[in-house]
């Protein structure tokens, strides 16, 4: 039996990473069972198309409902290469669970091969009536094949976006290996990445404004593993497919 699923019925208080007081535990999916529990999450699928072709980055692959398993309590994207196409899955809280502020973090395995670009994220739950990059973007995780033992931190807003976003990349030999932790800690004073417990970045302006704090809202979490595009590159390897990445938890804490 997984760690992790061993208790759930009472509200549950601890450490939560890259925290120095206690937090509490306000929500969790241990991916048990054997079907993805839609009262939280929703499958976004196809293309993008018509409104936003390759989901706006160029990507090769289609999300469906099928390219995903829960076995023995893990979410498993499974990305494959088909005959014409690539196909992988992609998840999200959209409407379902929405959080302003808090720790937010995933233990995951990432899938290794070049092409690939799985990534843990959020978006603002305002995007329907502002659009993107308005509604504002926080990359919990992001990696891509090309570029081993490298993490990708990343916030998207009005000021700064797309390929002027404010991010960061941390080289961390062996992050191929296992599975590790990927989190956020966001205030509303600042937001700081963690990986295993160890800050890599923060983000605190000193001046907000809707230009370059959009993190005044709640924002919703995604899944998912794209293949090419812009950061995933069209250096693919499909000699290495099928690949997994694989989710053990999705955890939300108050602070």
């Amino acid at each position: 039996m997984k760690f992790n699923t061993i208790v759930k019925a009472f509200t549950i208080f601890l450490i939560c990473v890259g925290c120095k007081s206690k937090s509490t535990l306000i929500w969790e999916d241990n991916f048990d069972g054997t079907t993805l529990n839609e009262k939280y999450w929703n499958f976004e699928l196809g293309d993008g198309c018509p409104n936003l072709c390759g989901w706006g980055n160029n990507e090769k692959q289609i999300y469906t409902k099928t390219n995903h398993e829960l076995k023995d309590g893990f979410l498993h994207i499974n990305i494959k290469k088909g005959a014409n196409n690539y196909s992988s899955t992609r998840i999200t809280t959209k409407g379902k669970k929405e959080f302003k502020y808090g720790s937010i973090e995933a233990r995951a395995k990432l899938p290794l091969a070049k092409g690939l670009w799985p990534a843990f994220w959020m978006l603002g739950s305002n995007i329907s009536e502002v659009g993107w990059p308005r509604s504002g973007e926080i990359d919990i995780l992001e990696y891509i094949g090309r570029k081993p033992n490298t993490v990708f931190n990343t916030l998207h807003f009005q000021e700064q976006f797309g390929d002027k976003a404010y991010t960061k990349t941390t080289e961390i030999i062996g992050i191929e290996e296992g599975f590790h932790v990927y989190a956020v800690n966001w205030s509303p004073d600042k937001i700081s990445f963690f990986v295993d417990g160890k800050e890599l970045f923060s983000y605190n302006p000193t001046l907000k404004n809707k230009n370059n704090w959009p993190f005044d809202q709640p924002f919703y979490v995604i899944l998912n593993t794209a293949v090419g595009g812009n950061l995933g590159g069209n250096d693919i390897d499909d000699h290495l497919f099928p690949q997994k990445f694989i989710i053990d938890y999705v955890r939300v804490y108050s602070h």
